[in-house]
């Protein structure tokens, strides 16, 4: 039997402790368990909006894409191409040709993100869900065709029905001296638009086209493209087969999965969830601080108790672990209560979405939260960490004054 436990759980379950006492040990168990109880909530929340970043990413971008370790341009080749086939995770390769470019329709203009794209894009599907208006198509019939995002067709109040309006793309020629007033100074291209698509503002201005007419509008040789999206079957562990097409690949080029296309998004949301995770540490290290007066008071009261305790043989030790488990149990009995209700509040949210984001634009008609271990392992630590720092002085306390007072008796 664990004698300092035993002793703690008497004390705590005692029912001469006074009234005052078990008020401050209640109160600090009720600010341990809202403390708990937001970590776990806000931490979760996090995850979500993280997750639902993936979530948006994977609607437009690949798996993985190759791209050139310098420069803008990518020279493949059929062996390059192979290489990368030869995996057998991999469903899917796109030649991309991704740049700015100048938008006309009718009278308005104005700058896009050009991504030429061959019809593999098309066959990941992933556009369908976002598509808003018009059809799914590049080339039909021998005309070509543009998907636009929402934000363009807005801003040059474009009309998938409309077949006898060109859109135009125009595109600088490669020339070391020209006169940008000159009508020969940018190539052009038409495309009628088959479609609009929403996905997120991120993605706002882009256009799709055709990858060989994109290919002879900026000038790009035939082997030549700014990057290879790869598309990958379900459940393959991306970050082995990043790894392995690196090496296969060698250093010329780079390989990155959704995380590095979009850095500054998911490490804005880390940093944030860090500093977040430190605020609410100290909010449950201040609503702990009543173990501390809890814990010293009890002192106070028992220290005759622990001066018999030390004339029946108890070491210092055994008075301060006693202190210590008095603490733990205000603390783990508020920090189990924190994480069950917590946890409960996640999932309940997941399941029935109590809690709306209030914008009739979202995306989402909830808050998204996402339950992780490692962040209830997190917050357990915290707990523990901060029962045993407000618990320390009071049981160090205890454990030198009542030995004072047994040795003056």
């Amino acid at each position: 039997m664990n004698l300092p436990l035993w002793i703690a759980r008497r004390y705590f379950f005692s029912k001469r402790k006074r009234s005052f006492i078990n008020l401050i040990s209640l109160v600090s168990m009720l600010g341990v368990g809202v403390g708990t109880m937001a970590l776990v909530v806000v931490l979760s929340v996090f995850n979500g909006m993280e997750e639902l970043n993936r979530m948006i990413f994977k609607t437009f971008e690949a798996d993985l894409t190759v791209a050139p370790a310098q420069g803008k341009r990518l020279t493949v080749s059929p062996a390059m191409l192979q290489n990368i086939r030869k995996n057998g995770e991999v469903l899917l390769i796109t030649q991309v040709i991704e740049d700015n470019a100048l938008a006309r329709y009718r009278e308005g203009q104005t700058v896009v993100k050009l991504k030429g794209i061959d019809n593999s894009y098309l066959q990941r599907r992933q556009l369908d869900t976002a598509l808003v208006e018009g059809k799914l198509r590049l080339q039909e019939n021998g005309v070509d065709y543009a998907l636009v995002a929402e934000g363009v067709r807005n801003a040059l109040l474009i009309s998938p029905e409309d077949i006898l309006t060109p859109l135009e793309l125009w595109y600088p020629q490669n020339r070391k001296t020209y006169t940008v007033l000159s009508a020969d100074a940018f190539n052009q291209a038409n495309f009628l638009v088959s479609g609009v698509f929403y996905i997120e503002d991120n993605f706002n201005d882009y256009v799709l086209a055709p990858l060989s007419v994109v290919r002879e509008l900026v000038g790009y040789q035939p082997n030549q493209i700014s990057s290879l999206e790869v598309q990958v079957k379900p459940e393959t562990d991306i970050a082995s087969l990043k790894k392995t097409l690196q090496q296969q690949l060698g250093s010329t080029v780079v390989i990155k999965d959704r995380d590095d296309l979009n850095p500054d998004l998911f490490r804005a949301i880390r940093v944030e969830k860090l500093f977040v995770t430190v605020t609410l540490g100290f909010l449950v290290l201040i609503a702990s601080i009543n173990i501390f007066f809890s814990l010293s008071m009890l002192a106070i009261e028992k220290k005759d108790d622990v001066a018999i305790l030390y004339a029946m043989g108890a070491s210092p030790s055994l008075v301060r672990r006693i202190f210590l488990f008095e603490g733990s149990i205000v603390a783990c009995i508020g920090g189990v209560v924190g994480l069950v209700i917590g946890i409960a509040l996640c999932l309940l949210q997941q399941r029935f979405g109590f809690v709306s984001m209030g914008i009739e634009s979202s995306l989402i008609d909830a808050y998204p939260v996402k339950l992780q271990a490692n962040d209830l392992v997190l917050t357990t630590l915290i707990v523990i960490v901060v029962t045993i720092v407000v618990s320390w002085f009071p049981a160090q306390k205890a454990a030198a004054v009542s030995k004072a007072v047994d040795s003056v008796q």
